[in-house]
């Protein structure tokens, strides 16, 4: 198993990895090639990618703005779960946020997701409910579809 920097020369595999998943939501607009390649190259130290030898099994986009670190697409092929590789894909990204003198790190998880929702909180991940989160469209024909 090999953890490393996720290049933008990955999406291609990323992409199929997301679209190999069970329930995951992956947006029209903001997971196209184009705004990917765009997020990897702001946040060039802080994605992740996991390698088995049959090719990438598991994956995360981690950017900043500079005050809080933000995990998106967090995903391990469904045949490697629970054999610590989204553990240590988790400890990568939080070592290069650090590493940026990142402090604090959020992420969404749908309330639906319980496999992932069981995983964040395995590693002590706090779940918030004093707060309300808020979307806003700014471009309606960036729509969530759920694979299947």
């Amino acid at each position: 198993m090999n953890i490393r920097k996720m290049t933008v020369e990955d999406y291609d595999a990323v992409y199929a990895l997301w679209k190999s998943i069970r329930g995951f939501g992956m947006r029209s607009i903001d997971d196209s090639r184009d705004n990917i390649v765009r997020f990897i190259e702001r946040n060039p130290d802080t994605c992740v990618v996991a390698e088995a030898e049959d090719g990438l099994c598991g994956a995360i986009l981690c950017g900043h703005d500079g005050r809080r670190g933000c995990f998106y697409h967090v995903c391990v092929r469904e045949d490697m779960r629970r054999q610590g590789v989204g553990r240590r894909m988790v400890l990568f990204c939080i070592d290069a946020l650090k590493k940026e003198k990142i402090n604090k790190v959020c992420l969404n998880a749908f309330v639906i997701n319980q496999a992932g929702n069981a995983f964040w909180k395995s590693l002590g991940w706090t779940l918030r409910s004093d707060m309300n989160y808020y979307d806003f469209a700014i471009n309606e024909e960036n729509i969530t579809v759920f694979n299947e």
